[in-house]
């Protein structure tokens, strides 16, 4: 995933654009359409309840078109580009503590144990096993995410893919995120995007994974090793979801749970 720009407008058919529409107004705003996907009434959901604060304003949406009408963000380069690892992850973590939010009453968003299901799925095509999927990886994190599953804190509304490319500069606030899921979890899951991305930030993946997780733990007042353990778990997951479409191991997502796995070793 390479870093994104948004700066140009999008028309959409369908979209009523209302007051947005006036030409001065289109300056300050993006249209995004997509095909539809189960994840679009959770994204709308998640940015009406961001409301703006941390987050890129959902200025109108057009659910048949599967098309948003968002704030357009300038300069919009991304966290990605800083070269400060440290400070990209303390700007990433007050990104964390401004977006989770308290879940409405009955809500609809995808909760983690759903997003879990992954793991059922692949043993169920596989006889039980994990097929080509190493099971020395499988095993372990598919324990893990449910130990911690079932012990979590309250769950709160997260973004769900919180990491460098969804961070973007802005000017109404300095930092904005964008695209998110919508999920529902304990606040210590959210920090698995992030980990697993810009991984070239240090020459020792273990390193440089275990030093943001201390410096996430103090922003979040969470504990180090549930961190640890929810993005060795979250790294195979995402592994699994490219598994399961492409029939392809992920490689690339396998490199911090492969490095991660001496550390969670018998945890």
């Amino acid at each position: 995933m390479g870093p994104r720009r948004y700066r140009g407008d999008v028309p959409v058919c369908g979209l009523r654009l209302g007051r947005a529409g006036h030409p001065r107004e289109r300056r300050q705003s993006r249209a995004q359409a997509r095909a539809p996907d189960k994840e679009f009434a959770s994204e709308i959901g998640a940015l009406g309840i961001y409301a703006g604060r941390g987050a890129a304003k959902l200025l109108a949406s057009d659910p048949a078109a599967t098309a948003l009408l968002l704030e357009r963000l300038e300069p919009g380069t991304t966290l990605a580009e800083l070269n400060d690892d440290v400070l990209a992850t303390e700007i990433a973590g007050q990104s964390f503590t401004k977006l989770f939010r308290p879940l409405p009453a009955g809500h609809s968003f995808p909760t983690i144990e759903r997003w879990g299901q992954a793991f059922a799925r692949v043993r169920a095509a596989n006889d039980g096993g994990s097929g080509r999927f190493p099971p020395e990886l499988f095993d372990p994190a598919e324990r893990i995410y449910f130990e911690l599953g079932a012990g979590q804190d309250e769950p709160m509304l997260l973004h769900g893919d919180l990491h460098h490319w969804n961070i973007l500069r802005a000017e109404r606030e300095p930092w904005l995120a964008i695209d998110p899921k919508g999920l529902a979890g304990e606040p210590a899951y959210e920090v698995g995007a992030l980990l697993r991305n810009r991984l070239d930030a240090g020459e020792d993946v273990l390193q440089l994974t275990l030093r943001r997780i201390a410096q996430l733990s103090e922003i979040l007042g969470v504990d180090r090793e549930r961190l640890k353990r929810w993005a060795f778990a979250q790294g195979v997951l995402s592994a699994l979801w490219t598994f399961e479409d492409h029939g392809e191991l992920g490689e690339k997502h396998l490199v911090l749970p492969r490095a991660l796995l001496p550390a969670i070793a018998g945890a």
